[in-house]
């Protein structure tokens, strides 16, 4: 398994958080990923969510060294590394119409805060929780909303040969402390896709507070 460094979905999807040096579009960090080694369903799904989290704990602990180095022990000692038990991720299957579902606007109000035709609306019963593909790219946090269109060319981009031969699993989040954020409030996601026609895998990770 191993990282694709260079795809014209990262130069396009640069105009939505161009500070970042990760990949986000909305509340959404996008990793693509390719393996020489044949396909096997959920275990390579597994393969390349794994690879992924050992990358970011290699992150986290070049960040503690970072800020040992710029700022001293006692803010570097307040870093923990990044913590995960991949064997703890457990998968469900998601129906490709399901997870690209996109709802259409209803009203915008005087503050800004938009209204869909959606049956999932956020309230406090599902704050924390997992939260549609579609809801993670339009409503982040802070900062840019994203409109349906917006959310419809991002895919676009992303699978330019379309959906219909993706494989898509939704993962568990309580594996690892990346989500603590997302399960205080927003919401946390992980989502793994293979697509058949560029034999290359997605993974989509969420998590924010307020």
């Amino acid at each position: 398994m191993k990282r694709i460094d260079n795809d014209s979905f990262y130069d396009f999807i640069k105009k939505y958080d161009p500070d970042s040096k990760y990949y986000l579009v909305g509340e959404v960090d996008y990793y693509l990923l390719s393996d020489d080694r044949p396909y096997e369903g959920m275990k390579s799904h597994k393969e390349a969510l794994h690879f992924v989290f050992e990358w970011l704990e290699e992150q986290s602990i070049e960040n503690k060294e970072s800020a040992r180095m710029m700022f001293g022990d006692d803010i570097s000692e307040r870093m923990r590394p990044l913590v995960y038990d991949i064997d703890r991720a457990q998968p469900s299957p998601l129906d490709r119409e399901e997870f690209f579902y996109c709802p259409n606007i209803v009203k915008t109000d005087y503050y800004g805060n938009v209204r869909y035709d959606a049956e999932w609306v956020p309230n406090d019963e599902n704050f924390g929780t997992t939260v549609p593909y579609w809801y993670a790219v339009m409503e982040p946090v802070h900062g840019r909303r994203n409109k349906p269109e917006d959310f419809k060319k991002v895919n676009e981009v992303l699978f330019p040969n379309g959906t219909d031969a993706l494989d898509i699993f939704e993962w568990t989040t309580d594996w690892s402390d990346f989500f603590a954020d997302g399960h205080e409030w927003y919401g946390a996601c992980c989502w793994s896709v293979y697509d058949r026609t560029l034999s290359r895998y997605v993974v989509m990770l969420v998590s924010a507070t307020d």
